[in-house]
C-alpha cells in the first residue's frame, strides 16, 4: 500500500476522534492536521432550549477553515459532505426556490434581489489565487437559496461571485438527501475549479435559518428538538491531494 494510500485509509478513524475531543474542550471548536492540511471546523445554533419531543425553530451557524502548515495554499476542496443530526427537521413547504440559471450572472446584491424568498441563509467564502508565482486573496459574500427539487429531493443553490483574477460567478446546486440513523440529511457540495485551478478556497461560514408564513402557517426551514441533549455536524472533506478529513462536531441542548 503506497504512503498516500495510508493515511487516507487511517485517516478517518483519527479525525473522528481528534474532532469529538477538540468539540468538548474547546470553544474555538476542532482542529485537524493531516500531511500539509490545517482544517478547523465549528457550528453551532440558537436557542439551546429546545423541546424534547417536538420540533422547534433554531438557527444554524457553521465554520471552516483550510490552511497549509507550510504557510503556502492548501490543497483545493474537492467535496463536501455535510451530515446534520436526527433531531433536526428541514421544511421547504410553501418556500419560494431560486434556478442557479436565474443568478449564473448576477452580482451579489442583484442575486438576492431578484430571489429575495428563497433566501434561506447567508456567508462569506474566503480563497487563495495563485497568480504569477505569489498567493493572492479573493473573497465573496455567500448566499443560500432554496432551490428546486431535485429527483425529488431539496436543494440549496450556492450563490457567490468573485474578482480575481477576473469576475466569476458560482451558482452551484447542494442536493440534499434523507438518511437514517445518527443522521437525518446529508448534502452534498461539489466544489468547481476557483479562479480556472489557481485557486484553493480557505474559508466558509453561513448562517442557515429563514421562518416564513405559507399556508395559514408559521414555518421554518430549519428546526430541531433534544431529545438526547446533544446535536451533531458531521463532516467528510476531501481534497485534490487525495486528502479525506472525516469527523463529527457535537454541540449541547438543553430541552423544555
Amino acid at each position: 500500500m503506497s504512503p498516500a494510500k495510508v493515511a487516507r485509509a487511517a485517516l478517518p478513524a483519527f479525525a473522528a476522534v481528534a474532532l469529538a475531543v477538540f468539540t468538548v474542550a474547546s470553544a474555538t471548536g476542532a482542529l485537524v492536521e493531516v500531511n500539509n492540511l490545517v482544517l478547523r471546523a465549528d457550528g453551532d445554533f440558537q436557542p439551546k432550549l429546545l423541546p424534547r419531543r417536538s420540533h422547534a425553530p433554531i438557527e444554524f451557524q457553521g465554520r471552516v477553515d483550510i490552511s497549509a502548515r507550510d504557510g503556502g495554499k492548501p490543497s483545493a476542496l474537492k467535496q463536501a459532505l455535510i451530515d446534520f443530526d436526527r433531531d433536526g427537521r428541514l421544511n421547504v413547504a410553501g418556500l419560494p426556490t431560486c434556478t442557479p440559471e436565474t443568478i449564473a450572472n448576477a452580482g451579489t446584491e442583484e442575486a438576492r434581489g431578484i430571489c429575495k424568498g428563497a433566501i434561506v441563509g447567508e456567508g462569506e467564502v474566503r480563497a487563495l489565487v495563485t497568480l504569477e508565482g505569489r498567493e493572492v486573496p479573493a473573497s465573496s459574500p455567500l448566499t443560500l437559496f432554496n432551490g428546486p427539487r431535485l429527483e425529488g429531493k431539496p436543494t440549496v443553490v450556492l450563490h457567490a461571485r468573485t474578482t480575481v483574477p477576473a469576475i466569476q460567478t458560482y451558482a452551484i446546486v447542494v442536493p440534499i438527501e434523507k438518511r437514517r440513523g445518527y443522521f437525518r440529511y446529508r448534502a452534498r457540495l461539489d466544489v468547481p475549479p476557483i479562479a480556472a485551478g489557481l485557486g484553493a478556497i480557505t474559508h466558509i461560514d453561513v448562517d442557515i435559518g429563514r421562518r416564513y408564513r405559507a399556508g395559514g402557517k408559521a414555518r421554518s426551514y430549519v428546526s430541531a428538538r433534544c431529545s438526547d441533549n446533544i446535536l451533531r455536524t458531521h463532516g467528510r472533506f476531501t481534497f485534490a491531494d487525495t486528502t479525506v478529513i472525516d469527523g463529527s462536531v457535537e454541540k449541547y441542548c438543553r430541552s423544555n
